[in-house]
């Protein structure tokens, strides 16, 4: 695989992992949790691929084919952390609301 098309690659996997996060926040929020944790199981998997695209640019790199920075793969990595953050956020707001609506329940 071209060097292009893994950074799409990742950028793809992460912007995919970033709708199903913010998915799950708003399936927990309307007390869907089943739905909620469907998402988050669905957008943890898409990081995963997109990990694991980036384990394999860092092999590319370490194998003597020295990866030059560009700004679209600054953009890959920039979508990768973020959404990264955005797993361990989404799985709070889900397990608060799961506390809120079981509040509001009994």
């Amino acid at each position: 695989m071209n060097l292009e098309k893994m950074i799409f690659t990742i950028i793809s996997y992460s912007g995919d992992a970033k709708n199903l996060f913010m998915e799950a926040i708003n399936y927990a929020k309307n007390n869907e949790v089943v739905k909620a944790e469907s998402s988050f199981k669905k957008a943890e998997d898409k990081l995963k691929k997109a990990n694991l695209k980036q384990k394999k640019l860092f092999e590319l790199d370490k194998a003597s084919e020295k990866i030059t920075n560009s700004i679209l793969l600054t953009h890959s990595q920039d979508h990768l952390m973020i959404n990264s953050l955005l797993k361990d956020l989404a799985r709070e707001l889900i397990d608060l609301h799961k506390k809120l609506n079981t509040k509001k329940s009994v």
